[in-house]
């Protein structure tokens, strides 16, 4: 009973804090507003401490109500509570309560200030349902929901138009992957007559390997994946999504909405697992990105977008991870990177907020004497994403590679080279942005201080995890016991049973494991060090956005150019058919509409004629009248 009350709980309390401050928000007092949109998400996060504390390892279903049947299908409205749900829980609902805190300091001087907490708490209410949800349906629920709330951050600022056109990119974009989810969902419901994980599950685990309904199911779940985490070719959206006020990116990119498909094919593992298939082109299309990624983050100027890039690099790593089978080591970076990319987010928001709201790192420097809290705290995020030893990324990144070096050597070369790409720019951010002299005006310069400890609180507890964070499973090689793997083994059982030869166990030596250790810290330090020699020892400063720049780098800035291909081949032509449509519907719709009152009115002119108030004509008009239905009459008789 205990159990089904805090499950109930989670999701409830943000819930309330929405329906207060969201219905008034123009009344509820500015202090109130802060307290009553972090009150929720705290508690929540108090909630889930309560249920994983008291986990006995077996899934607990929650029950609310029934809530659809067809036929044979029924689909309840039930929460559950396991291994996978609880690590997510206390993800989304702890770093969720440390960017509620921090958006108290960040937005509390703007004018929509109760509305933007209360679509805060409405973000956080559908990515919970998300995760906790028992079926696929209400995963979807959720799934739809974040994309809604993504929406409403992202033209928070809604006055802006470049801002309500990437509100509106990440809202079409979306929608595409949610049509393949939504159509896996429906193979689901044909092939198993269930949308119930255990149902599901369990039935899939008598499929053959390779079968062809399992392998459609799983593309169309991944195409809902591409969207909502930012693969190729739906990644466009992501780093639009800066447009958003800061929490909102670091909401978004850290620990809910790009998560989201990493969480469906984690929990969805035994379909994948029956899906060789699948798993090769995830595998591809994640070291793509990967790369891709990454090489744009080498040269943006922009604080904000340069962190965007990594989260589309990061991401593409997970799924690297994933494609090999290696769930766990996925969701392990799904943790670490939701505590130093939010850390990263909110430091690039505590600068923000320092320099008068100026992004463009060229404008920057010299800032680390001026924030040092903010200097420290960014510099630990820094470390843990460039996947330097103790800090958290090098444990769940080199967990990755583990097995991506298993599985096959190329994309663990890739894998070497994306990691060097990350560390190169992150360091280039840190130095760029802290070292050196201040580029700023004098203005700006004279108004530099640190942020108030509404901000700097979060960014400090974030650090602290991004420290630790890779202690919760270090290797066995390291003198670790693998604590997240070992709690999280249950959820893996049926794709054990169905390829036990093949599912996700590291078979290589202590010397191998070492080796590959070596090597990515390595590369990470060593790309460190040519971002300190470039940038602070040289001073090499970003070029200006008129100087003309070399072939390679331009395509970089330019980001491949992909934008300006997609409105080539895609939204001109959809917008000229648009057109097209419209003059036809002006021409021929329109036409028909105006014609016709034209006639009537026409008509209606020559019949009132007819009208003259003479007797004399109306005896005349009857008498006509008469003999022509006599006539008639006559011959239709014969």
């Amino acid at each position: 009973m205990q159990t089904d009350l805090l499950a109930i709980l989670i999701p409830l309390l943000p819930l309330i804090g929405f329906i207060i401050n969201g219905m008034g928000f123009r009344h509820v007092p500015k202090g109130l507003v802060g307290i009553l949109g972090t009150l929720g998400p705290l508690v929540s996060f108090a909630c889930s401490l309560l249920l994983f504390t008291g986990f006995g390892g077996q899934t607990i279903k929650v029950p609310l109500f029934d809530w659809i049947t067809v036929g044979h299908l029924n689909i309840p409205f039930a929460f559950q509570i396991d291994q996978l749900s609880l690590i997510m829980l206390l993800i989304v609902t702890g770093v969720g309560s440390l960017i509620h805190i921090y958006s108290i300091g960040y937005m509390k001087h703007d004018e929509g200030y109760g509305k933007f907490m209360a679509f805060l708490n409405l973000f956080l209410f559908f990515m919970l349902l998300l995760v906790m949800g028992s079926n696929y349906v209400i995963m979807f629920i959720g799934w739809e929901g974040v994309g809604l709330c993504s929406y409403l951050l992202i033209g928070f600022w809604n006055k802006n138009t470049s801002y309500n056109n990437a509100a509106r990119k990440a809202f079409v974009m979306n929608r595409i992957g949610d049509l393949g989810f939504l159509l896996g969902i429906f193979m689901i419901m044909g092939a198993f007559g269930s949308v119930e994980y255990t149902e599901v599950f369990e039935q899939a685990a008598g499929f053959p390997i390779g079968d062809a309904t399992v392998v459609a199911i799983t593309m169309l779940l991944f195409v809902g994946a591409m969207g909502k985490s930012a693969q190729i070719p739906l990644y466009t959206w992501l780093p639009d999504a800066m447009a958003g006020p800061t929490p909102v990116s670091a909401l978004i990119h850290a620990a809910t909405m790009v998560t989201a498909g990493i969480y469906m094919v984690v929990r969805s593992n035994v379909l994948y697992t029956l899906s060789p298939v699948t798993l090769e082109i995830i595998g591809g299309i994640a070291i793509a990105t990967a790369l891709l990624a990454a090489s744009i983050g080498l040269v943006q100027n922009d604080i904000k977008k340069v962190l965007a890039y990594s989260t589309v690099s990061q991401l593409g790593y997970m799924f690297l991870g994933l494609s090999v089978m290696g769930y766990t080591a996925g969701m392990f970076h799904v943790m670490t990177h939701a505590f130093f990319k939010a850390l990263l987010f909110l430091g690039a928001g505590s600068v923000i907020h320092a320099v008068a709201d100026e992004q463009d790192i060229r404008k920057m420097g010299g800032l680390r004497k001026y924030l040092p809290i903010t200097y420290w705290t960014f510099l630990i995020a820094t470390i843990a994403i460039a996947g330097i030893p103790p800090f958290a990324g090098f444990f769940s990144k080199d967990e990755i590679l583990m097995h991506a070096y298993q599985h096959n050597k190329l994309l663990w070369v890739l894998g070497v080279i994306g990691s060097a790409m990350t560390s190169f720019y992150m360091f280039r951010l840190l130095f760029l942005t802290f070292f050196g002299r201040f580029r700023g005006s004098e203005h700006t310069r004279e108004h530099l201080h640190e942020s108030p400890a509404t901000m700097t609180v979060p960014l400090v507890v974030l650090a602290v995890l991004s420290i630790i964070g890779g202690f919760f499973n270090v290797p066995e090689a390291l003198g670790g016991e693998a604590r997240l793997a070992e709690f999280l083994n249950p959820i893996f059982n049926l794709s054990r049973r169905v390829r036990p030869s093949a599912f996700g166990e590291t078979l290589l030596t202590h010397s191998e494991e070492y080796m590959l250790m070596g090597i990515s810290t390595a590369v990470a330090i060593v790309s460190a060090i040519a971002a300190y020699v470039m940038y602070v020892q040289r001073v090499s400063l970003p070029e200006a956005d008129t100087v003309e720049r070399p072939v390679v780098q331009k395509v970089l800035y330019n980001k491949y150019y992909v934008d300006e291909l997609y409105e080539t081949i895609i939204v001109k032509p959809v917008r000229g058919l648009g057109d097209t449509f419209y003059s036809f519907g002006e021409f021929i719709i329109d036409g028909i509409v105006t014609g016709t009152g034209w006639l009537v009115q026409q008509a209606s002119g020559q019949l009132r004629r007819l009208q003259t108030g003479s007797i004399g004509f109306y005896v005349f008009a009857m008498v006509v009248s008469i003999a022509a239905i006599l006539c008639l009459r006559f011959f239709v008789r014969f």
